[in-house]
């Protein structure tokens, strides 16, 4: 996962509910993906918008590429903060960074990735409209990709 000291980063902070647990006792492992949705909400929600309004506008943001590295194992009732970081590795594309941490004792337990591409109504790619790129681009990590994306 690339360091991005220059974006913006959201915390989002959760409880592991007793569903979200496995026959062990520990998060299972398909939970990450949902708490990377829920930082990756909180994203934009911080930036004053959210999937919803993206959606009303005629702009989807379908998952294409998806990693989780496990670190340590989450459990029912843990108080996790999810952080989310964003940045742009190709003009259509549009990356998440996040890592998941247990508040008591602190700890981290997984980061990941999720990379998406903007689509259309009728599901056709399209490159992100100017309105979303201006929130986008200043919210940025400020890597040579991101660079590139946002003078495209």
């Amino acid at each position: 996962m690339m360091e991005d000291t220059l974006s913006t980063k959201t915390r989002a902070v959760l409880r592991v509910l007793y569903g979200d647990t496995d026959a062990m006792g520990q998060a299972y492992y398909g939970q990450y993906m949902r708490w990377f949705e829920a930082g990756r909400a909180e994203w934009f929600r911080q930036l004053g918008t959210s999937y919803r309004s993206l959606e009303e506008q005629g702009i989807f943001l379908p998952v294409i590429e998806a990693h989780c590295r496990y670190l340590r194992p989450a459990f029912y009732d843990d108080v996790l903060e999810i952080e989310t970081s964003f940045h742009f590795p190709a003009p259509a594309r549009l990356r998440f960074d996040y890592a998941v941490h247990r508040q008591k004792p602190p700890e981290l337990l997984a980061q990941g990735y999720t990379v998406h591409v903007c689509v259309n109504g009728a599901r056709k790619p399209l490159k992100p409209p100017t309105w979303l790129r201006e929130l986008l681009v200043p919210n940025a990590a400020r890597h040579p990709a991101a660079k590139e994306a946002s003078t495209s």
